[in-house]
């Protein structure tokens, strides 16, 4: 039988449940157990592809095609596993589940209620992802007190009912904050969290306290009485510079031992060697490196959450520091503009984006990046900007642009792809998940990957427009990447410079600290090189 956690949040959002609940799944993984890891969103939205990203940040798709919480992004960057759509909930799916089941007759009449019938259904997208695995980690999003997340923690209550004590383990990450002016960690909010949880019937097994301070032991003691944990189960989370660090503190707290101490579980020794080597690289750089992320949404960066983190990955593989220069593409750049916007830059990253806003920065940014050979690499919209950058510039058609921008423009370098061969295989007008790739033998993108066939996640609506693959093509354009049907372009390169690659789909969503995905690791040495 599988074992359960739950790992939930008080005091204030932003703690890190997320990436406490990814080195927890890590953790557990190095000692061999197979373990799965979702996350419950108590929003009413049905998931987050609409929802704006400077509200939410990056929407991390998976190769099934979801649209999740950027929370699951680190769930895979940690564990190192592709997670899919059962990984992913909000409360919008679940009422939407429910009405529908009782819209069908499903419940035969019955009064339709938050319990038993949202709970069940909570309950059941839980325990479902228990097959064949040993421990199932779940994350439920809010903070405890908060209106729209008591179905879930009841949902929680429920289950340890239904399951037993050792086969649930209910942990709660907290918030010790040190006040400067009377130099003490005051234990007081989470006495107060975890009180509000035994208030809807769940006593915590484990707190994890953040904190910018060690403990001492009189504030283990202290936590450990009033919320009624074991002092040992209480775990000083003190603040780490890099969020990569997180489990080597949980590992030293014992926190591993205490999990499988409580599912009466063997503790095997926790293997983090890779993970040891990743963060040794990163922390004893050999020089700098520093990137461009080319954006709209720069003031949030959020938005990028896995760019940035394909781009740590990469620059820790070459032991460089990495310095990124956030550049917001909605100004309205003059070349000497980028002059100066771009004169300590090694690199550019042009990330993927929907809509017009900051579109004609970007084409200028290209044509900066491409005109004086600095490396580039540009992801879905990135790619589709490089395109009509070198469609307006290189091949004189100077009213090229995009369907998405400008409906009726005679050069629609980048369409709505509407034949019945592109929604046969996509299943509608976006592009979702993971699409297989052909790649052309001798191009930068094969050295890269060392394969011809490989496998990419995409979220897009517009395509590359095949009326116009010969005309960039003959004016030197390498179309170098196309899908396994030869129907759409994936990636296009320019031979003239030593990097200048973009590419339709989204590398970073694939991308781990012990495995760096290879188009950001091009792009960090192409950088260097420069």
């Amino acid at each position: 039988m599988a074992k359960y956690i739950f790992v939930m949040g008080g005091v204030l959002s932003s703690l890190g449940k997320g990436i406490a609940t990814a080195s927890i799944g890590l953790l557990l993984k190095s000692m061999g157990y197979k373990v799965v890891l979702q996350k419950f969103d108590p929003y009413l939205n049905v998931d987050p592809g609409t929802m704006s990203p400077f509200q939410h940040g990056e929407v991390f798709v998976t190769d099934d095609g979801a649209e999740t919480d950027l929370d699951l992004g680190h769930y895979e960057r940690f564990v190192d596993e592709a997670l899919s759509s059962a990984s992913s909930c909000s409360a919008g799916q679940i009422y939407e589940s429910v009405i529908m089941n009782e819209r069908k007759g499903t419940y035969l009449g019955k009064t339709v209620q938050v319990i038993p019938h949202v709970t069940n259904e909570i309950k059941r997208r839980i325990t479902r992802l228990s097959e064949d695995k040993d421990i199932v980690i779940t994350e439920i999003g809010g903070t405890v007190g908060d209106i729209e997340s008591l179905p879930f923690l009841e949902a929680v209550r429920q289950l340890r009912l239904d399951l037993g004590v050792h086969n649930t383990l209910n942990i709660l990450l907290t918030y010790v904050p040190y006040i400067k002016t009377a130099g003490e960690l005051k234990t007081k909010p989470s006495q107060h969290s975890a009180y509000k949880l035994r208030e809807i019937g769940i006593q915590p097994d484990i707190l994890l306290c953040r904190s910018e301070k060690t403990f001492d032991d009189e504030i283990y003691s202290k936590i450990a009485l009033f919320t009624n944990v074991p002092k040992e189960s209480v775990i000083n989370a003190i603040d780490v510079k890099c969020v990569y660090e997180i489990p080597l503190i949980y590992q030293k707290a014992n926190l591993p031992a205490i999990i499988c101490r409580h599912f009466n579980m063997e503790s095997p020794e926790v293997d983090l060697e890779d993970w040891q080597h990743f963060l040794t690289n990163q922390q004893n750089s050999e020089g700098e490196v520093n990137i461009a992320v080319c954006g709209k949404y720069v003031k949030h960066h959020d938005a990028y959450k896995s760019v940035v983190e394909a781009l740590m990955h990469a620059a820790a593989n070459q032991r460089k520091k990495l310095n990124i220069k956030w550049v917001d593409s909605e100004r309205n750049f003059k070349p000497t503009d980028l002059d100066n916007e771009l004169k300590d830059i090694d690199g550019i990253l042009i990330p993927g984006g929907f809509g017009i806003r900051g579109i004609e920065g970007k084409i200028n940014i290209a044509n900066f990046a491409r005109t004086r050979n600095i490396p580039l690499l540009g992801i879905c919209l990135g790619m589709q900007v490089m395109a009509i950058e070198y469609a307006r510039n290189v091949c004189k058609l100077s009213d090229a642009n995009s369907t998405e921008f400008d409906e009726m423009n005679p050069h629609p370098v980048i369409h709505l792809m509407e034949d019945q061969r592109y929604i046969d295989l996509v299943g509608g007008s976006m592009r979702l998940g993971a699409y297989k790739c052909k790649i052309s033998p001798d191009s930068l993108a094969h050295r890269a990957y060392g394969s011809l066939l490989i496998s990419e996640r995409h979220r897009h609506r517009y395509e590359f427009n095949n009326d116009y693959r010969e005309i960039l093509s003959s004016a030197g354009l390498k179309l170098s990447g196309v899908s396994e049907e030869d129907l759409l372009v994936e990636i296009l390169e320019y031979p003239g410079n030593d990097f200048y690659l973009g590419v339709q789909f989204h590398p970073e969503f694939k991308s781990r600290p012990n495995r760096p995905h290879p188009l950001f690791v091009e792009l960090v040495k192409a950088s260097i090189k420069g």
